[in-house]
């Protein structure tokens, strides 16, 4: 039997975005534009979240979003300009 740190490295999906990258996506159909502040897994199933910062906040069933947390599959990263 290995240690913790070989049940994490085995188990755990490794992040795909770093603090401050910038992302568009969509939550619950609402599409969304802003920069990541987290890349983490709370538990396995629910899977890995990113927690994305909103450049603009929108409303949705009378609740007012400036922070969502979404899956992979619901966001992509934005070009960087050179």
């Amino acid at each position: 039997m290995g240690n913790l740190t070989d049940f994490f490295n085995e188990t755990i999906p490794k992040p795909r975005y770093q603090f401050g990258d910038r992302v568009e996506g969509t939550y619950q159909g609402v599409p969304f534009v802003g920069t990541v502040g987290a890349d983490n897994i709370r538990n396995l199933s629910e899977g890995p979240r990113v927690t994305v910062s909103l450049d603009l906040p929108f409303k949705l069933d009378d609740v007012v979003h400036n922070i969502v947390r979404v899956g992979y599959k619901d966001i992509k990263g934005l070009r960087k300009c050179t």
